[in-house]
């Protein structure tokens, strides 16, 4: 008896197998995941046998994977992941830039020595320095530097030359002027305490007159007894000192 309607129908997912009888029996076939490929975890619906000769290996709640797993080696705790390979940019060289050499103004070195300042009005903290080849009061920006020894006192130039005060006592005044000169003919000068004095014989009075070439500077004088220039705005009995000894 042929059962033709019967011969042609199967399941995808089972097989079947005539028996000797004539019937057939049905066996279920069950869908293998491939390799490397999701075979588990919370909500999969998928196939969860791998094919052969992998394993699903559980790697977290929500992921089981088919993996090949050896009896000397330990299933993998991570995804292998495919990455694309990257090209490795070799270094650019870039030449270097040529610098340009900053441009600095030279002011000169600070000439050595101390300052000599007056202490009354009105040239107080005014500072002894050359103007023009003078020897004026003027302001600290400008100040002079000194060296007193041996009865001599030397303006030190910052170019290293030197220059030293002068009494010019052949004035028929009794202020004398100040010059500044290369050679010492002035042999006499001396310090009381920080002031300014010449001792032979002893003076330690200075007259000082407004500039009539130079506004802000004073003129310097060493007095010798009260005569002004007439028509002059000046002070007398002005005394000079170093700026601090304590």
């Amino acid at each position: 008896m042929k059962h033709a309607s019967n011969r042609s129908r199967r399941s995808p997912t089972s097989s079947s197998t005539i028996v000797p009888n004539g019937i057939f029996t049905s066996r279920k076939v069950t869908a293998q995941a491939q390799e490397y490929n999701q075979c588990g975890g919370i909500g999969w619906t998928g196939p969860t046998v791998c094919v052969s000769p992998f394993t699903c290996v559980v790697l977290n709640d929500y992921f089981s994977q088919c993996i090949l797993v050896t009896s000397s080696a330990t299933p993998p705790s991570t995804i292998p992941i495919t990455t694309t390979p990257t090209t490795v940019i070799p270094p650019v060289t870039v030449p270097p830039t040529s610098s340009i050499p900053a441009t600095t103004t030279s002011t000169g070195a600070t000439p050595t020595g101390t300052q000599i300042r007056a202490d009354q009005d009105p040239v107080y903290h005014f500072y002894l320095q050359e103007n023009a080849g003078q020897l004026m009061l003027g302001p600290e920006s400008s100040s002079g530097y000194f060296t007193i020894s041996g009865g001599t006192i030397t303006l030190n130039n910052s170019n290293g030359t030197n220059l030293f005060i002068n009494v010019q006592e052949s004035a028929s005044t009794s202020y004398k002027p100040l010059t500044l000169d290369t050679t010492a003919t002035t042999t006499d000068w001396g310090l009381e305490g920080d002031t300014i004095i010449t001792t032979a014989p002893r003076q330690l009075n200075f007259l000082t007159c407004s500039s009539a070439t130079t506004e802000g500077y004073w003129d310097v004088y060493l007095q010798e007894g009260s005569d002004v220039p007439s028509g002059q705005t000046c002070t007398n009995y002005i005394t000079l000192h170093l700026p601090c000894l304590c």
